[in-house]
């Protein structure tokens, strides 16, 4: 039977065009069938499952929603969540080497802590211990931390606890290479090849003020074959 990995990307009003590059970079690299869908705040409210106040501090329409995957996924298998402000160079079908069912979720476990007052369009930049670990994170959906994850719960609880993974233990978060969640601007450049995602944490090609950023021209160019007409805002 062939392996499915069903891949759920953060979804912003403000950047739809890195949606659109995160998931035909996925789908360009993926051996393997993936289904690739963006989690978009709005059709959560509109169902009733995302409840929370509006956090002022939240950077993206996706800070709390991405821990909505595991209940999108029906709490079966395992899923992939990660922002919209990837470029993919890798196939994802390398992830799977790293499933062990005693793990409740696989991340790259950065020690980032950024410098930088403000981050893409103006939006504040926060620290806090853990920081992107959950912008790309591998559930194991059927594991009984994971399934703690209910939209009651995700309403209910603190960023802290939702970001810091404490809804898992600490020996069930598993770890897999930085080169999977490649900080651009924080991590170095490998010395040959590319990382096998690159992450525009701080901000991105998409936004005028971010041209001049490892990798930004791959991005251009793979932004420019879905929309010919794309310009940075």
């Amino acid at each position: 039977m062939t392996e499915r990995l069903d891949i759920y990307v953060g979804w912003d009003s403000r950047e739809p065009i890195a949606y659109e590059v995160a998931k035909s970079t996925i789908l360009k690299h993926a051996s393997i069938p993936v289904g690739v869908e963006p989690i978009v705040l709005e059709n959560l409210v509109s169902k009733n499952a995302y409840t929370r106040d509006i956090d002022p501090l939240a950077s993206t329409e996706f800070t709390y929603s991405r821990f909505f995957t595991p209940w999108l996924a029906n709490y079966k298998g395992w899923a992939l969540f990660c922002d919209c402000d990837f470029l993919f160079f890798s196939d994802v079908a390398d992830l799977l080497q790293y499933r062990d069912p005693q793990k409740a979720v696989y991340c790259v476990k950065h020690d980032y802590t950024p410098k930088e007052g403000t981050k893409m369009d103006g939006k504040v930049q926060t620290s806090y211990p853990r920081k992107n670990w959950s912008s790309f994170m591998l559930f194991n959906c059927e594991h009984p931390s994971v399934r703690k994850l209910t939209p009651e719960l995700i309403n209910r609880e603190s960023g802290a606890y939702l970001h810091r993974m404490q809804w898992a233990a600490d020996d069930e978060i598993g770890e897999i290479p930085t080169a999977w969640n490649w900080l651009e601007g924080w991590n170095e450049k490998p010395a040959s090849g590319t990382p096998n995602a690159v992450h525009f944490t701080n901000g991105g090609p998409w936004f005028k003020d971010w041209q001049d950023v490892e990798y930004g021209d791959v991005w251009r160019k793979e932004a420019l074959k879905i929309d010919p007409d794309f310009k940075p805002i």
